[in-house]
């Protein structure tokens, strides 16, 4: 992997920390817009991209941070929702993200084994039962569900606390409902996953490789995802490189070199996000 981590866009991100070694408030995913203040989110989510991982310092510090919220001692901001039970929403959006650079941390973990207690019960007719999904949470949790994080594991941040957590049987199904969801993974991509993109070239095609990453991660990916992998085989150019095109630049997932002026910059950025890809679920 080029080293994009002395790059413009990353020095761009460490030049906007604040004095807490924070971007702004924490949520939200979205893609940031204008010249508005960025979140620590955005941020995470744009260094990882970018090759940081949890020995940088500013991965570290975040991650710290993080745990000390999941766990009690600090809060992250002063932000919330009315219309969630924030702290559990908090919990299960940090531990999520702590996770995504440290599997193993006891913290998250915790947290991970918690919902995935309660994915266990909901497919444990062989599919998805709602039913069940409520009994679960309920028994878990001491309430009722009552906002939509809480049942249906539609998220982004579920689908990126619970690897490595469940049964090979339940992950198996849990992977198969992801694919056939109607509507995607929310935050990351809004249509069946079982559904390529009709442009190959295309910040639509960007987003649903996005969402097969997030999937990638889990153990029984490889033998769900081989379509994927043929799809992308079969837009390889003679050279064996991928050009997902100038309209895929997103300030997200692309750039990765400082410019796509040169055409050659963007296949070479194309090609590597693909490849990376490519080696785990072909």
């Amino acid at each position: 992997m080029s080293d994009y981590k002395t790059g413009r866009w990353a020095k761009q991100i460490l030049d906007s920390r604040d004095s807490e070694g924070m971007w702004g408030n924490f949520h939200t995913l979205s893609q940031p817009v204008g010249n508005k203040e960025i979140t620590t989110e955005q941020a995470l989510r744009r260094l990882r991209i970018l090759g940081f991982t949890k020995d940088d310092e500013p991965i570290r510090w975040v991650l710290d941070r993080m745990c000390l919220c999941v766990s009690g001692r600090k809060k992250i901001d002063n932000y919330y929702e009315k219309t969630h039970d924030w702290a559990l929403f908090e919990k299960l959006m940090l531990s999520a993200w702590i996770r995504i650079f440290e599997p193993e941390n006891k913290i998250a973990l915790d947290v991970a084994k918690q919902w995935g207690e309660i994915v266990e019960k909901s497919f444990g007719s062989g599919q998805y039962n709602r039913a069940d999904d409520i009994a679960a949470f309920t028994s878990q949790f001491g309430r009722k569900p009552k906002s939509g994080f809480e049942t249906g594991f539609g998220m982004f941040y579920h689908a990126a606390l619970l690897k490595g957590v469940l049964s090979p049987a339940t992950e198996n199904l849990l992977l198969q409902y992801y694919l056939t969801r109607s509507d995607g993974i929310y935050y990351i991509y809004d249509k069946s996953l079982n559904v390529l993109p009709d442009v190959f070239a295309s910040k639509r095609a960007s987003q649903y490789l996005a969402a097969i990453e997030l999937l990638a991660g889990y153990g029984q990916a490889r033998g769900k995802l081989g379509f994927v992998a043929k799809w992308l085989d079969s837009h390889k150019d003679k050279y064996g490189q991928w050009d997902l095109g100038a309209g895929a630049k997103d300030g997200v997932y692309f750039p990765l070199s400082d410019s796509w002026r040169k055409r050659e910059y963007r296949i070479a950025d194309c090609t590597e996000r693909i490849t990376n890809l490519m080696q785990q679920i072909f």
